[in-house]
C-alpha cells in the first residue's frame, strides 16, 4: 500500500491539491512513514528524513525543538537500529533541535556532521540574539523564543564534500550557499534519493528575506543545477512533500534554477545600465510561465525581496538615489512634510484616499509619514491601522504579512490599550472586526 505522503505528494505536483491545504498533522498522526526503500519521512515545518543501512541509521535534518520528542518516538517505533550519524543540512533552529533524545540512549553517541560554517554561523546568531528575537516576534508572535536555541555543535564538518556510509548506502554530502552560507544537500547513489534541505522547499526560494542575513541567489542556482544532473529518482524537500520520478525532479530543480536565474539576469542587466534600485524593483519580474508552478508560489519569500538581495550582493546597499545616502533622521523628514501638507493629519488623509483607489503601497507610506510626524496622534493611529490591516489582507507571502500584520498591531494597540501581541494575532488571523466592511 502507498504511503499518504506520495498519495498527496502525486495530487500536489498535479496541482489537485494546493501545497498549503496538505494536512501535515494528520500525516504526522501516521507517525514515521517510508517512501523509499529503507528511507522514512517525518512530515514538519522542518522535514526530518532517516535512513535505514546494514551499519545503522542516519538521519538528515533533525526537527523542531516543540517537535522532537514526538518524531523521536516516532523513528525508534519505525526503527530500533542504533543512530550512527544525524546530518545539519543548515544552521536553523527547525533543523538541529531533535538529538537530545538519541544523545541519552545507551552505547556511542551519534555523531553530528555539518558544514564547516555552521557553528561560525551559531556564533553569529548568538551576537545578533536580541534583533533575530525581535524579527521572529514581528514575523510569527513568538515572544518566547530564546536566541539561539539549544543546539548540539557538530562533531565533524567538512568543506566541499564528504562520504559517509551505513554499509549498503551512502550519503554523498555536498556544500552549497543558498539562504545561509553552510547549506548542506545529500544524494545516496544506492537508493536514487536526493535530500536537497531547504534549497528546495515548494516555495519562490527564500533568497530574498529582508530582514536575515545575505543570500546567495547564483550559487543557489547553480547547486540546485548539479543536484538535477543527478537524476534522482526521489527528491526530499526541507518543506512539503516529496517528488517522484526523475523526469519530475530534474524539471522542478532545473525550472528553480531558471527562475533565479532570470531574476539575477534581469536585475544585473538594468544594474549595468545605471538604473537606480527603486526602477529595478519595479521592472524586474519572474518568468510567468515559471511564477505559476506549484512549486514555486509566493508564499514565504517574494521576487521583489530577492531583487533587493541580488542588489546588495552584487552593488552595496545604496539604491542611488543621492538623497539617500545621508539622509535626515525619518522623523525630522515627516515633520518636513506633514508641515508642507497642512499637518500630519492631512498626510494621513490623504493615505486614505490612496487606500480608497486600491494604492496600498503609497497608503503605506503615506500613513508612516503622519505617524512618525506626529507618533502620538490617535487619529493617525487609526489610519495607520487601517491601511496596513489591509495590506495584510493583499499580501499572499508570509514575510510581509507578518511585518504588516505588527505594524497594524503597534497602533491598533495604541490607540486601544489592548494587549500589543493579543492584536498582532488577532490581525495576523484575519480576525479584524474593526476593519470597514468594504476592506473585508
Amino acid at each position: 500500500m502507498e504511503s499518504p505522503i506520495l498519495s498527496y505528494a502525486d495530487e500536489v505536483w498535479r496541482g489537485s491539491v494546493r501545497p498549503e491545504d496538505v494536512p501535515y498533522a494528520e500525516l504526522r498522526r501516521d507517525g514515521v512513514q517510508e517512501i523509499a526503500y529503507g528511507v522514512a519521512m517525518w512530515p514538519a515545518c522542518g522535514n526530518v528524513y532517516v535512513v535505514r543501512g546494514e551499519d545503522g541509521l542516519g538521519l538528515f535534518d533533525t526537527g523542531d525543538a516543540r517537535e522532537a520528542e514526538q518524531s523521536y518516538r516516532a523513528i525508534r517505533k519505525w526503527s530500533s537500529e542504533p543512530l550512527k550519524y544525524a546530518i545539519f543540512s543548515r544552521s536553523r533552529a527547525d533543523r538541529l533541535a531533535g538529538m537530545e533524545e538519541f544523545d541519552a540512549e545507551p552505547g556511542p553517541r551519534p555523531l553530528v556532521v555539518a558544514q564547516e560554517g555552521l557553528a561560525r554561523r551559531l556564533t553569529q546568531q548568538g551576537r545578533t540574539a536580541g534583533y533575530n528575537a525581535i524579527v521572529d516576534l514581528r514575523e510569527q508572535g513568538l515572544p518566547r523564543l530564546v536566541w539561539p536555541p539549544p543546539q548540539r555543535l557538530p562533531d565533524l564538518t567538512y568543506r566541499e564534500r564528504l562520504s559517509l556510509s551505513l554499509g549498503d548506502v551512502t550519503f554523498q554530502l555536498n556544500h552549497a550557499c543558498g539562504d545561509t552560507d553552510d547549506a548542506t544537500w545529500a544524494f545516496l547513489p544506492e537508493r536514487g534519493v536526493l535530500l536537497t534541505g531547504d534549497l528546495f522547499a515548494w516555495t519562490v526560494p527564500g533568497a530574498g528575506h529582508p530582514q536575515r542575513i545575505q543570500r546567495y541567489p547564483d550559487d543557489w542556482s547553480v547547486a540546485l543545477r548539479a543536484m538535477a544532473a543527478l537524476d534522482a529518482d526521489l527528491l526530499l524537500p526541507g518543506r512539503g512533500l516529496p517528488i517522484r520520478g526523475p523526469a519530475r525532479v530534474r524539471r522542478a530543480l532545473n525550472d528553480t534554477a531558471d527562475y533565479l536565474d532570470s531574476l539575477v539576469e534581469q536585475t544585473l542587466d538594468l544594474m549595468n545600465a545605471g538604473a537606480r534600485l527603486d526602477e529595478v524593483l519595479h521592472s524586474v519580474k519572474p518568468p510567468p510561465a515559471l511564477a505559476g508552478r506549484p512549486y514555486l508560489r509566493e508564499r514565504h519569500d517574494e521576487p521583489e525581496f530577492i531583487v533587493r538581495n541580488i542588489w546588495r550582493l552584487h552593488g552595496g546597499w545604496h539604491d542611488g538615489n543621492p538623497a539617500n545616502l545621508k539622509p535626515a533622521p525619518a522623523a525630522v523628514f515627516a515633520r518636513a512634510v506633514a508641515e508642507l501638507s497642512a499637518g500630519a493629519a492631512s498626510v494621513a488623509g490623504r493615505a486614505v484616499a490612496a487606500a480608497a483607489d486600491g494604492d496600498l503601497r503609497l497608503a503605506c507610506q503615506l500613513a508612516e509619514l503622519a505617524a512618525q510626524a506626529e507618533p502620538e496622534n490617535r487619529r493617525v493611529h487609526e489610519i495607520r491601522a487601517l491601511v496596513y490591516a489591509m495590506r495584510v489582507q493583499q499580501e499572499r507571502g508570509s514575510i510581509a504579512r507578518g511585518v504588516y500584520a505588527w505594524a497594524a498591531a503597534e497602533s491598533r494597540s495604541k490607540i486601544t490599550g489592548m494587549d500589543l501581541l493579543d492584536v498582532y494575532h488577532d490581525v495576523a488571523e484575519g480576525r479584524m472586526w474593526w476593519l470597514p466592511s468594504k476592506a473585508n
